[in-house]
């Protein structure tokens, strides 16, 4: 493997930071927008305007505290410990791929190497909790072995 976990940690990090700088700064836009409506003549379209603006600042700050707890996730990892059992931080190599128990971020590509970053409350990440190398899973009708834990 020429991925590590400091390196998959910080693809991590920068994941949720750019994910909360998109959602804060859609916070600000649509609060600027409702603070530039101006009451029209029809009364109600200025009124729907704000609406919809509140509307989306609420939405996008359900997802900036999505993202802040992500970020709460990541920062309990220490990259430098040696895991023996899947947990929170570990990195995985399986019979069909390699994953790291951090934050459901996707597939992602690092230094040639192809890495899932899943959560360990995801549906794989329960079945991955507490097992070691040697062990198997079975998922999705498929029997995953669990080649080295790191």
């Amino acid at each position: 493997m020429r991925v590590s976990k400091i390196d998959l940690l910080e693809y991590c990090k920068t994941y949720v930071a750019k994910r909360m700088s998109r959602f804060a700064v859609a916070i600000s836009t649509a609060q600027s927008d409702a603070n530039k409506e101006t009451k029209s003549s029809a009364g109600d379209k200025h009124e729907t305007g704000r609406a919809m603006a509140q509307l989306e600042t609420e939405n996008n700050s359900k997802h900036l505290t999505e993202a802040k707890k992500l970020n709460a996730v990541l920062s309990q990892i220490d990259p430098g410990k040696k895991n023996t059992s899947i947990e929170l931080g570990a990195f995985v190599k399986t019979n069909l791929g390699n994953y790291f128990i951090a934050i459901s971020a996707g597939k992602t590509h690092l230094f040639g190497d192809e890495v899932y970053l899943i959560s360990p409350a995801s549906p794989i990440g329960q079945h991955f909790l507490g097992k070691k190398e040697g062990d198997t899973v079975s998922f999705n009708q498929q029997t995953i072995a669990i080649q080295e834990v790191h």
